[in-house]
């Protein structure tokens, strides 16, 4: 396996939306596992394939990382059925130094995917494993927490970026 660079906010591929996964082969496969290690080695709980560069409908999730058989991945994933309002502090992996946003969200989605054989699966969430299906269903539509952050923290996290460009830290 290997850990792969975290594409960071401003970069192309994060901005579009991704393209459906149509082949499940040795390549994918691949790169779902590279995916698991860079998420456990940069303590995130998501990732989803434009955060490393790979502009495919896939993502690989795990919100209690200490214990790796509940790590899944969702491919071509579908949010059908979305519940309530919540609202929670949100960091992400390609804002890194930049802070977290509170971001507003479904309380509780179901979300229709593949998993790694290809086999259809539905999940229905709540809390944080909600949250994160969002977030990185979000990722898949070229959409970042800065995008859905309130005007005047977005601002503050934009003059963060600029602050660390400017101290060549991003």
């Amino acid at each position: 396996m290997a850990i792969l660079r975290i594409t960071r906010f401003g970069e192309k591929v994060l901005h579009k939306k991704t393209l459906p996964v149509t082949d499940l082969g040795p390549t994918t496969q691949k790169l779902i596992q590279d995916m698991y290690e860079t998420m456990y080695v940069a303590n995130g709980v998501g990732l989803a394939a434009p955060q490393v560069g790979v502009p495919l409908r896939l993502a690989v999730i795990n919100v209690t990382p200490e214990e790796k058989k509940n790590q899944f991945v969702i491919i071509n994933p579908l949010i059908v059925k979305k519940e309530g309002k919540t609202e929670s502090e949100e960091g992400c992996l390609s804002l890194p130094g930049v802070g977290g946003a509170n971001i507003k969200r479904y309380k509780k989605v179901t979300v229709r995917a593949l998993n790694d054989k290809g086999l259809p699966i539905e999940i229905t969430a709540e809390g944080l494993l909600s949250s994160c299906l969002q977030h990185e269903i979000d990722h898949l539509e070229g959409r970042l927490i800065i995008d859905r952050a309130g005007i005047k923290r977005r601002l503050e996290m934009l003059w963060a970026i600029r602050r660390l460009k400017k101290e060549k830290l991003w």
